[in-house]
């Protein structure tokens, strides 16, 4: 089971990270100089150390905001404070700081410095991509619970939670999966930061005007209130880290504090659906049955990777499109051709410039090869994943008792509160606590 995890950590990290693993830094398309004769103005003054400053607060606040968050899901073990918690990072994380305290983002940056040995990784992009998952290692995804922005948002609008059937569940988690490979391609290949471009809910934290990303989130937080956070649950690339890495954590959020007598109230508390029913032992012809469908997974296996890298591999030149300078060398070639009329801003920067067609054709081809190398790459990386994961689906569990899912369950805290065991454990404890008071006239009471 956890060579299983450790592969599919293995495959997200190098879907992240691949630009430098597979091709070097040689491979990395380089950018052309069109600026048109513009020199930027000396620097006369050395840069204002405030924002510096406060950005080493704001990781020391996140740092704390984790170590409380794993304090109250683990000790106190109640979900008013663990939805306080949530509140206070919504209100800093996302409206204070406007949604910039962003493990998520960060994403992007590894992508890019892996890729391009010229950009050097802040410390504080390291501390804000690192401390949410070396934590769940430990604990679980303490950070989705009650420490995300993006998380505490939704959490926030869900008011009437139904439940997501297992089949559609799984196969809509690839989404999160195929977002993170797109966005560490195009990081890593210059071509954008499509996570914070399409931030669902940074037009809310800075109260923009944008008409798309209200859109966008207004859609996710409408239907936020039916489903429980379907951004984190199918979309969100960092929770997709966080589950794998959670799957390894050495302690788990338990429902009951000692043992459960299986009433099923946890189960229904839960709207994301992580926490899984006995199933008691498996039978022969179902064990059996799963055998059969795994050999046939085993057979299937190179066909799904061999699918996943064809289908990355055609869609690289619709990627590559996403370069800015692609994209001007398809617009000059039309104007040499006379096949447009006028001028847009880039061309007519590259016309002033001089600068030769035929380099800007050549640097666009190298673009549109690194993406080709890299979308067949990343396919493949991902057609390996989803047929672990099928296979992983295949394996015959037994477990008496209701658990939650250690990749799956999000440190909510909610089925503290429906739990008869944990309510049972706190009238015994505020009990020994009155018995421990002082008597009023100074006597043990």
């Amino acid at each position: 089971m956890h060579i299983k995890i450790i592969l599919l950590i293995a495959g997200l990290l190098i879907i992240i990270c691949f630009p430098a693993m597979a091709y070097g830094n040689s491979q990395q398309p380089a950018l052309p100089d069109f600026r048109c004769g513009y020199e930027a103005p000396p620097a006369e003054t050395p840069p204002d150390p405030v924002p510096a400053r406060r950005d080493y607060m704001s990781v020391a606040l996140l740092a704390s905001a984790l170590g409380l968050g794993t304090y109250l899901v683990f000790e106190k073990r109640k979900r008013q404070w663990i939805w306080a918690l949530m509140v206070f990072s919504l209100l800093v994380f996302g409206f204070v700081r406007k949604g910039c305290i962003c493990p998520v983002g960060a994403i992007q940056n590894v992508a890019m410095t892996s890729s391009d040995s010229s950009c050097a990784l802040p410390l504080v992009v390291i501390a804000l991509f690192l401390l949410p998952l070396a934590l769940s290692l430990f604990y679980g995804r303490i950070f989705c619970g009650s420490v995300c922005p993006l998380g505490a948002i939704q959490d926030a609008v869900l008011l009437n939670p139904l439940s997501v059937p297992r089949w559609l569940e799984v196969p809509l988690r690839t989404l999160g999966y195929l977002y993170l490979a797109l966005a560490a391609l195009l990081a890593a290949g210059g071509a954008g930061f499509i996570i914070c471009r399409y931030d669902p809910f940074v037009a809310f934290f800075r109260l923009s005007s944008n008409l798309n990303a209200l859109a966008l989130g207004g859609v996710l937080l409408i239907a936020g209130i039916f489903i429980g956070r379907p951004y984190c649950r199918f979309l969100c690339p960092y929770g997709i880290l966080l589950r794998q890495f959670s799957r390894l954590s050495r302690r788990n959020v338990s429902i009951s504090p000692d043992h459960c007598i299986r009433c099923g109230l946890c189960q229904d508390s839960c709207p994301f659906g992580a926490i899984h029913k006995p199933t008691g032992r498996p039978s022969r012809e179902k064990v059996e049955k799963r055998k059969k469908m795994m050999a046939g997974l085993i057979l299937l296996f190179p066909l799904i990777v061999a699918a996943g890298v064809l289908l990355g591999g055609g869609s690289s030149e619709v990627l590559s499109r996403a370069h800015p300078d692609v994209r001007l060398s398809e617009r000059i070639y039309l104007e040499e051709q006379g096949l447009v009329t006028g001028t847009t801003d880039a061309s007519r920067a590259f016309w002033k410039d001089d600068k030769s067609p035929e380099k800007l054709y050549e640097l666009s081809a190298g673009i549109q090869r690194w993406f080709l190398r890299g979308g067949r790459l990343a396919g493949g990386l991902i057609g390996l994943i989803v047929a672990l994961t099928m296979m992983q689906h295949t394996v015959c569990r037994s477990f008496d008792s209701y658990r939650a899912d250690p990749g799956d369950c999000l440190a909510c805290g909610r089925c503290f509160e429906f739990c008869p065991r944990e309510r049972l454990r706190r009238r015994h404890r505020q009990q020994q606590k009155n018995s421990d008071m002082p008597h009023p006239s100074g006597g043990a009471g």
